[in-house]
């Protein structure tokens, strides 16, 4: 998976050290083995270097979002894409991986202690009730990955993200369906600016959609777990 995961990042002049490359080859082996007793990915491993991987560690182009030392949320980590790739390549940050079901936050527990890896933080747990801890507010970057729609995940992300700091959506060619919501949700929830990134991988349309924190987020958001779902904001 190295050489291909090399020349992939390549597209977006993101570069690993050896370190991180030795880990991230422990976590796909730990992530083949888990998967076969539970459902993390359905990705056929052939696919996996250009489709989690790169996918997740290509952003790092966009230095803004990532500064040193930063502190990062991934909502609804699952089996870790983005923010394992992202915490094992940026050992500088501290991330919190954030997800509702407990095998999935077992699993990325065993990755973090086997890989020694003292800057992620596991957390189980619904975002609408995460946000309302002292995490509220705290983090430079919110992220989330085939998690749910634009203006659902502004509602997920941004109570997290200081003022300041970014809400970032990895999303397919189906989020130009979702933009105008999503910019409605941001606006309400503190962001009236956005920038989209479409990562350089051949022949697949994906993005990351960023929205900028620029005022606190009401008191009200988010609301209780489940409803940002079933009644999204910006619609």
């Amino acid at each position: 998976m190295t050489e291909e995961l090399r020349s992939l990042l390549a597209a977006g002049e993101v570069v690993l050290d050896a370190a991180s490359e030795e880990k991230l080859e422990a976590y796909h082996a730990m992530l083949l083995e888990w998967n076969r007793n539970m459902d993390l990915t359905n990705v056929p491993e052939e696919e996996m270097a250009l489709r989690h991987y790169a996918d997740s560690l290509l952003p790092l182009m966009q230095k803004v979002w990532f500064t040193q030392g930063a502190r990062l949320i991934d909502v609804g980590s699952g089996a870790g894409f983005p923010g394992m790739p992202l915490a094992i390549a940026r050992p500088d940050m501290d991330v919190t991986l954030l997800d509702a079901q407990r095998k999935r936050c077992d699993f990325l527990q065993s990755v973090a202690d086997k890989l020694e890896l003292k800057n992620v933080t596991v957390m189980h747990g619904r975002a609408e009730d995460a946000a309302r801890t002292n995490l509220r507010e705290t983090m430079d970057a919110a992220v989330a990955r085939a998690v749910a729609p634009l203006n659902v995940l502004c509602e997920y992300l941004l109570p997290f993200v200081r003022v300041g700091g970014y809400a970032l959506c990895w999303k397919g060619p189906g989020l130009f369906d979702e933009m105008d919501a999503g910019r409605a949700a941001a606006a309400i929830l503190g962001s009236a600016e956005d920038m989209l990134l479409r990562l350089p991988i051949e022949n697949r349309e994906h993005y990351v959609q960023a929205y900028l924190k620029q005022v606190p987020a009401d008191a009200r958001y988010p609301r209780r777990a489940g409803k940002p779902l079933k009644a999204p904001l910006g619609e």
